[in-house]
């Protein structure tokens, strides 16, 4: 599965203990581009960083490659994405992975991605 960096950032904060069961999976995998912005996320204290930077070191990093930057490229010429939604979207889907966010609007138009919403109600 690959983590979005809402995901991350969400589980550094007080009250995101519920989303370690997402970190600590042994499939668990981020793209470069989460890392970017979990990282660079302007509003995180010292220790919330401190927090991204722990989990990241333990979670696969998947590098942005030709095939990637060509699935992005073209998921946003067909919808109006963000770049690193459109990077993260064609991660997901290169590796065949579903994609764990709480943005859930921002991604489902994707044909073929497959969402986990860990903020979703359990039924």
């Amino acid at each position: 599965m690959l983590l979005d960096s809402n995901v991350i950032i969400d589980a550094a904060k007080p009250g995101g203990e519920h989303l370690s069961a997402y970190l600590d999976h042994p499939d668990a995998s981020v793209s470069i581009v989460s890392r970017i912005e979990s990282l660079g996320f302007h509003r995180l204290t010292p220790a919330e960083g401190a927090k991204i930077s722990g989990s990241l070191k333990l979670l696969a990093q998947l590098a942005l490659d030709d095939d990637i930057a060509e699935r992005a490229i073209g998921l946003r010429q067909q919808r109006r994405m963000k770049l690193g939604d459109a990077i993260i979207a064609a991660t997901a889907l290169e590796y065949e992975v579903p994609l764990v966010t709480r943005n859930v609007s921002d991604f489902k138009p994707v044909t073929g991605l497959r969402i986990i919403d860990p903020f979703a109600p359990q039924s």
